[in-house]
């Protein structure tokens, strides 16, 4: 069908904002409009007399959709569904077919031979849902985030107090004991005792609110460039890639700089050998934290080249006592995500083998719109 035919059938379809592909009986694809075109990065004349399985391969969710708006003769969703082009990045969209039917046309149509007799096809709409599944994983995060906090904080109150008993008990029976080898073994119970102590502290620390102030992220960033290279002065390369324009953050430094810090030293802990990671600063304009619009919001990015994240753990990386290292305790993802929280920032990351980044985003000051999305 060519774009002329398509408007005057179903006029309208240049100007939607959704995308709009239509395809003949043997699902070859006739007309695609300007939405489509930007949607899936391709333009109209060069997808037009192919079949949908040769621009969409092998993706059988989209084959069943077809086949249920077909069989059923009506229109037919699906709500979440990831479509894979060449070249192109998945995209996450909710799709609807239709089937139907353009009537006879009439020889004094100014249409070729092959147009003038009844026309069936199906119509599909497609519209991007990467933005609602965005918001809804933060959502699920923070309630998933506070749980967890409540959870911990009574946990290590619980742990505490006996761990002062048995630190002090400890303490007592060495003044009490004559054979001085055996002190070995009660020092071995105080040393555990302080090192429960000290997690139990981690544990409870993101329950202080946050003390505003006007901060420059970069003091921040280098602070902790200056402390993982102390870490690891020959095995870690950092590199700088600031944005100095960006005004300053109205946040708790100490949080921000314990959360960039716990990032970054996981990602310094990742690498086996030497590496390299890379610490990012920029502006995003138009973004919704927590189903709030602001009009600038600050991006930290933290990329090492690592082996990144394993699978099996990615979907909780952030829930405490969590690690993909041997001996690790889980913890420092959670206390940063907690401390971004109360900012009303969000964390998100990707990952693949040589390549894992932690986003940060966090609101700027003074920038707030009223909007709230519900």
């Amino acid at each position: 069908m060519q774009p002329a035919i398509a408007s005057a059938f179903f006029p309208g379809l240049e100007v939607l904002s959704t995308a709009i592909v239509l395809l003949d009986d043997d699902l070859v694809i006739r007309y695609a409009n300007p939405a489509a075109e930007t949607l899936f990065e391709v333009s109209c004349k060069s997808i037009v007399g192919q079949r949908l399985e040769q621009v969409f391969p092998c993706d059988g969710a989209l084959a069943a959709i077809i086949l249920n708006a077909r069989t059923q003769d009506c229109s037919f969703t699906e709500h979440d569904l990831t479509l894979g082009l060449a070249n192109h990045a998945l995209l996450h969209l909710s799709c609807t077919f239709t089937p139907f039917e353009l009537p006879h046309w009439h020889a004094s149509a100014n249409w070729p031979t092959s147009w003038r007799a009844n026309w069936r096809g199906l119509l599909g709409e497609f519209r991007p849902i990467t933005q609602q599944l965005k918001i809804a994983r933060e959502e699920r995060l923070l309630d998933q985030s506070q749980s967890n906090r409540e959870l911990m904080r009574n946990l290590a109150h619980e742990i505490k107090n006996p761990l002062g008993g048995i630190r002090g008990a400890a303490q007592l029976l060495e003044r009490e004991l004559g054979r001085p080898q055996l002190r070995e073994y009660t020092q071995v119970i105080i040393k555990e005792s302080d090192r429960l102590q000290a997690l139990m502290d981690r544990l409870l620390a993101p329950h202080r609110p946050p003390q505003l102030v006007e901060f420059n992220i970069h003091e921040a960033l280098e602070r902790v460039r200056s402390l993982i290279l102390a870490e690891s002065p020959e095995r870690i390369r950092i590199v700088r890639d600031y944005d100095i324009s960006i005004p300053p953050l109205l946040c708790d430094p100490e949080q921000i700089i314990q959360a960039l810090l716990n990032i970054a030293r996981n990602a310094a802990q990742a690498i086996v050998g030497a590496g390299t990671i890379t610490l990012r600063s920029r502006v995003t304009r138009q973004i919704t934290l927590a189903r709030i619009r602001y009009r600038h919001a600050l991006a930290l990015q933290i990329i090492d080249d690592g082996p990144g994240i394993p699978e099996a753990i990615r979907d909780r990386i952030f829930d405490p006592l969590i690690s993909g290292r041997e001996g690790g305790s889980g913890l420092g993802l959670t206390v940063a995500h907690t401390f971004i929280n109360q900012h009303h920032g969000t964390i998100a990351f990707d990952s693949a083998p040589g390549s894992t980044c932690f986003t940060i985003m966090l609101p700027l000051a003074k920038n707030r719109e009223s909007k709230r999305f519900t």
